[in-house]
């Protein structure tokens, strides 16, 4: 049995490459959260490189995670009310199977 790759046609999407369709509302405000992390990582990085003192530190970096976290429940709930409730909705468990996995990991 051979394992050849062969070219997707230009309509055809990969079956391995996932990917989800979001309004540009949804794009943005994830993109801000973000880009509201990076600086906060940035800022971290400062704060080592000026020698600031270590529960300074500690404190931005407790809320850059606060920060994380609360990125991850707003995609886990757009994720929910959309991907999950969909497959439902078409009749499959799959995207609940994916969802505990995932509930898993963040909840850690």
């Amino acid at each position: 049995m051979e394992n050849e790759a062969r070219e997707l046609l230009p309509t055809e999407e990969c079956p391995h490459c996932r990917t989800k369709a979001r309004s540009p509302q949804e794009t943005r405000d994830l993109i801000n959260r973000l880009s509201r992390i990076e600086g906060q990582i940035r800022g971290l990085r400062g704060m080592i490189e000026r020698d600031a003192y270590c529960v300074d530190i500690l404190n931005q970096a407790a809320a850059a995670g606060c920060a994380l976290d609360s990125f991850s429940r707003a995609l886990l709930e757009q994720h929910i009310r959309t991907c999950v409730a969909d497959d439902l909705r078409g009749g499959s468990g799959e995207k609940v199977d994916e969802l505990m996995k995932i509930l898993q990991k963040l909840m850690k």
